[in-house]
């Protein structure tokens, strides 16, 4: 199938939020919102794990939203530790319900990726304790939700969590650790490291179960 991918420019607290919108050709199911990894590590909404998992949402006719955050490509701001990059999402949610309308009435996904799982994941509180329309399902891989927790969070019963065996950035055992109190599953790619070197089919194939169920 073919992906148009188009630059789009919301407004988050701190000006301009650099967007890709990556559209499918396929009837439109829904959309997703795609976060990306930490911004002071060449965290990008072009990092091959936020691509694998746009791709996979759009080949699935959801219109896969892909922002930088602050400081990074064309977005204004500086790096704020989850909070003002949360306060922008909350913001661009918004933007695409109001401005998309005929998207945002459907299903939607939200995920996240290292960093933009602590993003993904208060963000779903805010959207709960305001009683906006929360995703269908989360998807949570490499998560590092609580390095950059600022608040009580909760999670979603329709959660994917995925995380590297070896895993050199965020261990497996801190995400044990968080994850213990929610009793949450969470699937553990066995050898695979952070970025998921290698193991990117198999990533993909996770996603699409996940992705299976919501858009029947």
């Amino acid at each position: 199938m073919t992906i148009k991918t188009e630059k789009v420019t919301f407004q988050g607290e701190a000006g301009n939020i650099d967007c890709a919108i990556d559209w499918p050709d396929t009837p439109i199911q829904g959309w997703a919102l795609v976060l990306h990894p930490h911004p002071l590590h060449d965290g990008t909404r072009d990092n091959k794990i936020v691509t694998t998992i746009a791709r996979t949402c759009a080949q699935n006719g959801l219109v896969a939203v892909r922002p930088n955050f602050r400081g990074v490509g064309a977005s204004e701001g500086s790096f704020d530790k989850a909070q003002g990059e949360t306060r922008d999402m909350l913001l661009l949610v918004q933007q695409i319900e109001r401005q998309y309308p005929d998207i945002s009435n459907r299903k939607w996904v939200l995920a996240g990726f290292s960093f933009g799982t602590s993003v993904a994941a208060q963000l779903y509180s805010e959207l709960k304790e305001a009683q906006k329309t929360l995703p269908g399902t989360m998807m949570l891989i490499g998560p590092a939700v609580w390095r950059f927790q600022y608040r009580d969070i909760e999670l979603p019963e329709d959660l994917l969590v995925v995380h590297g065996e070896k895993d050199e950035v965020v261990p497996l055992q801190e995400v044990f650790d968080w994850i213990r109190p929610y009793q949450v599953p969470v699937t553990v790619m066995p050898e695979a490291t952070h970025f998921f070197h290698g193991y990117l089919i198999l990533l993909k194939k996770l996603i699409q179960n996940k992705l299976d169920p919501i858009l029947k």
